[in-house]
């Protein structure tokens, strides 16, 4: 197997790095690493795909839709595939993540970017819910990790807290949801989730994955319609 750097950025939070990798006979893949670990590819997008996809199930009209974290687009992309999706604001951090999808470095990027539903806002996700304005999102996904036992960067333990969560539930309109995608199960979470909405769950979500079943977890809270 054949590795080939396609960018590589540095950032206040390390070193960003795409890379492609090739095998004789195979469609060349693209791979995204963050200080050298792995964070995700173009070969194995289901995970990306399921958060999504079960997300906009739970919420009846996902008009207005807050992804944290861009990635590689396939999050975004499966929103934009719901047409109840008026609007999906995509907050990322890294900067050139987002400049090599708007330059084709990310081969599929410019013509997801192009969707005129599409916001992508370069900003810390803290500081963007702190800023957003209350009740204006149907649906909040947050996906910048694999739950709060994988971080891909230490920083990212705040997004997990009440104070992070109780700002999320601000911008969430009545009726919302609030959705984290876990590798593991993490009743932590879970049990903040509930102290900061008043209820929260825990669904699990099988995933296949290269040939083999995996089992993924869904942290839910919502606001009451009524509220």
């Amino acid at each position: 197997m054949e590795h080939v750097e396609k960018a590589r950025a540095e950032s206040a939070r390390g070193e960003l790095v795409l890379r492609e990798r090739r095998e004789p006979g195979a469609p060349a893949v693209l791979e995204l690493r963050a200080n050298g670990v792995f964070v995700m590819d173009t070969l194995e997008t289901s995970t990306e795909q399921a958060l999504a996809a079960a997300a906009l199930e739970l919420v009846a009209d996902p008009r207005a839709v807050l992804v944290a974290g861009l990635g590689l687009g396939f999050t975004l992309h499966e929103v934009l595939a719901d047409s109840r999706v008026e609007r999906c604001a995509v907050v990322e951090i890294e900067e050139a993540l987002v400049g090599w999808l708007r330059d084709g470095t990310v081969p599929h990027g410019p013509a997801l970017l192009a969707d005129e539903r599409a916001a992508i806002v370069v900003a810390d996700v803290a500081v963007a819910m702190a800023e957003a304005r209350p009740a204006s999102y149907d649906l909040v996904l947050l996906d910048v990790d694999n739950g709060p036992g994988y971080l891909v960067h230490d920083l990212n333990a705040r997004l997990y807290q009440p104070a992070f969560l109780a700002a999320t539930r601000t911008v969430l309109r009545p009726g919302g949801a609030l959705v984290l995608w876990s590798a593991d199960e993490a009743p932590e979470l879970e049990e903040t989730l509930r102290s900061v909405f008043g209820a929260a769950e825990a669904r699990p979500l099988a995933v296949r994955l290269q040939d083999r079943d995996e089992h993924y977890w869904l942290y839910v809270a919502r606001v009451p319609s009524g509220a």
